[in-house]
């Protein structure tokens, strides 16, 4: 008995010595403040020859969508390999305790284990880029609805706490008696053990995690793994999830199948618990949560608010949802809306985002109505989630957007810059402008852009251009966002993608920085794009190869090859004839201009500027205002010719739609007396009140009886006071744009980016605009032909007449 004692007493004085040696040594290393910052990079991805994978490190304030791990065993989060000396007590070059002098393992156990304890199954961490450094703006937590009622603490695990804690001459004992006991150990004593090493200070798990006998507890908890119950299987789990064990040990995959063996025996609480610890140890365990998806199903009865909010975090964190569970959570989250807190409601949407969920426009109108009542207490995180659903929903909810414009412009100091760009994201993709938002953010992120991924460069340049927020409203955005690009050139290489959204985003708003153009176009920079074999690349190559020929007339660098836009071109015509082209708006717009003009050389439906992915209507007319025939294209060699068939009517064809100032005055309603011939009397039209179709719908208040003199007198032919043999004469080309409400923002008349960049550059190759927008075209398709004609009619020709007559048009 004196010997044992003995014995434990010599080895707590070497331990002890060890230890104090150990501390030194570690205040010795301390990182600088540097390190520190490099390692909460918000997000790295590194990719080796042997491990290509995409690793991300675990940062709650990022405020961004993690990407969908690869592979099974990969996680969302990495370990940084540490390199702290190991304390020598702790040290032990060979293990006398092997596990085939007690029990023995199958052997494809042994294969497994052996891979989880070698070194070379080791994590492989990334060097942290210098710029990656944390956002101090930045203080979201995913995780901060688990402090919001008690009821959590029996379904998640909260790491920031421990209740209770050992130091490591604790845990030395610990694994000592681990050795003495050898194969004698029920399944409860090595729960019991890992239990107690789990209370370690989080800074001292990576000794025990290296040292043997901690590798021979792992062994011998999976030996019993069969013969835990629920209760210690969850306490070895959340063990693992104290001591900081790699998501990518193989002894996580044996206990993952465990678990979902066990998953239709589980409660309600332990299936959830379960997921969360899963989700803690950063392992992406898609087969347990098919599991607990299909039993969850038994428990819809007891669910509550708290159950209802764990349960979507953990479908959020899968990234996935099967469809028979939708409507039951649908049905779950309008049962209990009006009971969940404001941090709740943002845990909410951030999963419905990140699981890509589809809820109906109704439930999620009333989330958001929800969300919109308690907006005063929410945390910054919170608003960011609620942005992000509505742009994936695409939900246009009015006063959200506008409470927007008072939250926003008092959080923008303290928020960070990935909640920042999230909330002009949401704004460009909803096409609202609200310049309250839109100034407040950008007058914040020069301060904090050295923070930014070029991701979040490309992503806000691209917001910014398409709301057409020009560089004289904040004369600092533009530049800061350009500088930070260009010094996030390495990451092209891998993300062509980020360089082309955040030079055509600098586009829309007429800004062209000639390095950076430089390499988008260059030869090796295009390859690299186009070997993706994504059309969306060239597309985006394309836009800004015709955008740099037409804007920077003296550029002398790189272009795209002719080859190249001629495939890219056939592409983008054949999309445009199968969908663009054949909308009955564009159809009856192309129509009617035929018969206004005179037959359908006259009209030329094509893509002016390809590069701009968009169709026009062509139209040509002289400096009289006489059409003209489109003399280029598919319509030039059906025109007629001297001496054909049917060249004896090409005066009738030539000359359009005769519109007296008596038949305009009579469609547009305006008192002018008619004047009839004294040979033969002509039947007058007669003029009533039209109760418009729908109110949006109203268009005129008069509408006209169409008479058979009238329609004789808009189909008659005349005689065409130029002959198309004549010289010449100067032409005006006219592009004709019937639009849709997409092309502009939110309730405005302003053009989005792409829009813009295209009427500016018709502008510049010498057109003229003649637009057909969507609230006064679209309601005169229901309407008369005369009406059309009359209305295009004033579009077309002298615009003098366009302004004295008053449509009073409706939105």
């Amino acid at each position: 008995m004196s010997a044992t004692v003995l014995f434990f007493h010599v080895a707590k004085r070497r331990l002890y010595a060890n230890t104090q040696r150990f501390t030194i040594f570690r205040a010795q290393h301390l990182p600088s403040k540097g390190e520190n910052g490099e390692q909460k990079g918000e997000e790295k991805e590194t990719q080796s020859p042997e491990h290509p994978t995409s690793i991300l490190v675990y940062n709650p304030s990022a405020y961004y969508q993690t990407k969908n791990v690869r592979a099974l065993g990969r996680s969302y989060t990495e370990e940084p390999s540490s390199n702290l000396p190991i304390n020598p007590a702790f040290r032990q070059q060979s293990n006398p305790y092997s596990i085939s002098s007690s029990r023995r393992l199958s052997s494809a156990k042994n294969t497994l284990l052996n891979l989880a304890f070698s070194k070379a199954g080791s994590i492989r961490g990334a060097a942290p880029t210098p710029y990656a450094t944390k956002d101090p703006g930045a203080k979201g937590d995913p995780r901060a609805f688990q402090r919001c009622r008690p009821e959590y603490l029996n379904m998640t695990h909260d790491v920031s706490q421990r209740s209770l804690t050992i130091d490591l001459n604790e845990a030395s004992l610990l694994l000592h008696k681990v050795t003495v006991l050898k194969g004698n150990m029920e399944p409860s004593d090595v729960a019991n053990f890992l239990c107690k090493l789990g209370q370690l200070p989080h800074e001292r798990t990576a000794v025990i995690r290296g040292d043997t006998r901690f590798n021979m507890l792992l062994r011998y908890s999976v030996e019993s793994l069969q013969n835990f119950t629920h209760a210690q299987l969850l306490d070895v789990l959340r063990a693992f999830v104290n001591l900081g064990l790699p998501h990518s040990h193989s002894i996580l995959g044996l206990f993952e199948t465990e678990f979902c063996r066990r998953a239709s025996e589980m409660e309600l609480h332990q299936l959830l618990l379960a997921a969360d610890l899963w989700r803690c140890l950063g392992r992406f365990v898609p087969r347990y949560l098919e599991k607990l998806f299909d039993s969850i199903t038994q428990y819809f009865n007891q669910i509550g608010p708290p159950e209802l909010v764990q349960l979507v975090y953990v479908v959020g964190e899968g990234r996935r949802c099967p469809d028979t569970l939708i409507q039951p959570i649908e049905s779950l989250l309008m049962r209990h809306l009006n009971q969940l807190m404001a941090e709740e409601l943002g845990a909410v949407c951030l999963s419905l985002f990140k699981s890509q969920i589809s809820l109906s426009e109704r439930a999620v109108r009333r989330l958001v109505d929800r969300t919109h009542v308690v907006v005063k207490d929410m945390s910054d995180f919170g608003i960011v989630n609620v942005m992000k659903l509505m742009r994936f929903s695409y939900l246009d909810h009015l006063p959200w957007l506008e409470a927007m414009g008072l939250e926003v412009p008092r959080r923008a100091p303290q928020m960070g810059v990935q909640g920042l760009m999230h909330v002009v994201l949401a704004c460009s993709a909803l096409h609202y402008r609200n310049d309250r938002i839109l100034l407040a953010v950008a007058e914040q992120l020069p301060n904090v852009v050295e923070h930014c991924r070029s991701k979040d460069v490309a992503k806000m340049l691209w917001a910014f251009g398409t709301l057409g927020f020009l560089p004289s409203q904040c004369p600092n955005l533009y530049p800061s966002l350009t500088k930070i690009l260009c010094e996030r050139e390495a990451e092209f290489q891998r993300f062509p993608e980020h360089l082309l959204t955040g030079l055509l985003g600098l586009a829309f708003v007429g800004q062209f920085p000639h390095d950076l153009l430089n390499l988008a176009l260059s030869t090796e920079f295009v390859n690299k794009a186009c070997n993706s074999l994504e059309l969306e690349l060239r597309k985006d190559l394309f836009t800004l190869d015709g955008t740099v020929g037409l804007e920077l007339p003296r550029w002398t660098g790189p272009r795209l090859s002719h080859a190249m836009k001629e495939e890219v071109t056939k592409q983008l015509w054949d999309f445009a004839q199968a969908d663009i082209c054949q909308k009955p708006e564009v159809l009856e717009a192309e129509s009617m201009l035929q018969k206004l003009l005179g037959g359908e050389w006259f009209v030329r439906k094509h893509m002016i500027f390809p590069h701009l992915r968009s169709i026009d209507l062509e139209v040509h007319l002289d400096h009289s205002e006489e059409p003209l025939p489109v003399s280029s294209g598919p319509c030039h060699q059906n025109l007629p010719q001297k001496g054909s068939a049917w060249s004896q009517d090409w005066e009738q064809r030539l000359s359009g739609v005769t519109l007296t100032d008596d038949l305009l005055a009579q469609l547009t309603n305006t008192r002018k007396t008619p004047v009839c011939s004294p040979d033969k009397p002509v039947q007058k039209p007669s003029l009533h009140r039209v109760v418009p179709i729908q109110e949006r719908e109203s268009i005129f208040s008069v509408g006209v009886d169409l008479t058979d003199d009238l329609v004789m007198a808009l189909t008659k032919s005349g005689k065409c006071s130029t002959h198309p043999d004549d010289s010449k004469p100067s032409i005006v080309r006219l592009a004709v744009q019937v639009t849709n409400r997409n092309q502009y923002c939110y309730r405005s008349q302003q053009l989005l980016g792409l829009h813009a960049l295209k009427r500016r550059q018709l502008m510049l190759a010498g057109y003229r605009v003649v637009e057909l927008p969507h609230w006064e075209w679209f309601p005169l398709l229901r309407r008369s032909q005369a009406e059309k004609l009359a209305y295009l009619h004033c579009k077309i020709f002298s615009c003098s007449d366009s302004k004295k007559t008053d449509y009073n048009f409706n939105d």
